[in-house]
């Protein structure tokens, strides 16, 4: 089915509109081969804040933005490359309900669909085109994947020293590493995770001991899950993932 949509005209078309909806500031989607698979908004698990993103599924890649104007204007776009994703479901908790893990090496995070029939059709997806990349390829799954960031609202105190409180004063930091909220004394160190970036990154105390002795680091569970009560994702407003 997929390869009869590559070429068509129809296909097309639909390529050309979200390159439209994304303007000049976003990436050209349209490459020979690349199939429109599917769209919709989902509520993606930031840092600050629950927030409602639009997701274009295509065959090779998996692109989101903000939405400016629901189906005529998004903005800061964002491409991931399927052939590194896996993905987990998440447990409902409270209000967030029907969500999954999106894991990548260089960035992982949750999304909410409005049903448990959109969760279901939106992972079957996912998992159809990843699988039909690595069929295609020859590679294996990807095995390393970025933490997920604790959301700032789950964290009232430092989630290592357990002490510090956040003020105004006293910001929360991300551990690059392992996704923990944590105060600046407990993440004054930074080491290079070549997955993520380029350049050294933020990571806590506890990580960067492990990382530099080159311990095995404890694993996190594969689904998200809010920290014990007493401890209290981003993007800071989505637009800048490698902010503290």
């Amino acid at each position: 089915m997929v390869d009869r949509l590559a070429n068509s005209e129809a296909n097309s078309k639909r390529i050309g509109v979200v390159e439209g909806c994304f303007g000049t500031a976003g990436q050209p989607l349209a490459i020979p081969g690349r199939v429109l698979i599917g769209e919709g908004v989902l509520t993606k698990l930031c840092r600050k804040k629950p927030k409602a993103r639009q997701f274009f599924l295509f065959n090779d890649i998996l692109v989101y933005g903000n939405i400016v104007i629901q189906k005529k204007k998004y903005n800061k776009q964002h491409i991931i490359p399927l052939e590194s994703v896996t993905i987990d479901t998440v447990a409902d908790e409270g209000d967030l309900r029907n969500g999954w893990l999106i894991k990548t090496p260089t960035k992982s995070f949750a999304v909410y669909a409005a049903t448990a029939t959109e969760k279901s059709e939106w992972m079957s997806h996912i998992n159809k085109c990843v699988s039909d990349l690595l069929e295609k390829s020859g590679k294996a799954p990807s095995g390393e994947h970025a933490a997920v960031w604790v959301p700032d609202s789950e964290a009232s105190v430092c989630m290592r020293c357990q002490k510090v409180k956040f003020t105004p004063v006293s910001r929360r930091h991300h551990c690059r590493k392992c996704g923990f909220v944590v105060c600046g004394p407990c993440s004054d160190k930074k080491f290079l995770l070549p997955s993520q970036s380029s350049k050294p990154v933020r990571v806590c105390e506890f990580c960067f001991e492990q990382l530099s002795t080159g311990a095995t680091l404890p694993p996190r569970s594969n689904s998200y899950s809010r920290p014990p009560c007493g401890t209290n994702m981003s993007d800071d407003e989505d637009e800048d993932d490698s902010s503290d």
